[in-house]
């Protein structure tokens, strides 16, 4: 009877703990940037997005490497709170005017090289 009892406790603990691995994603994608101030508003409108626990821009490879909790948020979301303050994903653009408001040096759409 004890060794039946064993065995459920560790099939539910171990169930649980494949749950909550669940609930978090890692992803990487494309964002366009290219500076140091571009990689403080990107990663700072990655990580205020609810459910994000961590993001960080590379800037040379102009890529977000992302965790968060995908009962919480989505990769769409993500990507909108990044559009949302002037910087583009494949899937999602920046409005114009948001694009034109930030700094001339961030000004990635009509830079050659920076």
């Amino acid at each position: 009877m004890k060794k039946t009892i064993l065995i459920l406790i560790a099939i539910v603990a171990i169930s649980v703990s494949a749950e909550a691995q669940s609930k978090t994603s890692k992803v990487t994608f494309e964002v366009d940037g290219v500076c140091e101030m571009c990689k403080e508003r990107i990663e700072k409108a990655a990580t205020l997005t609810k459910g994000v626990k961590f993001a960080t821009w590379n800037i040379q490879k102009k890529e977000l490497y992302c965790i968060y909790n995908n009962k919480k948020t989505t990769l769409t979301k993500i990507k909108q709170a990044i559009a949302d303050v002037g910087h583009d994903t494949k899937e999602i653009k920046a409005t114009d005017e948001v694009y034109n408001g930030i700094d001339e040096c961030c000004k990635y759409r009509t830079l050659e090289t920076h």
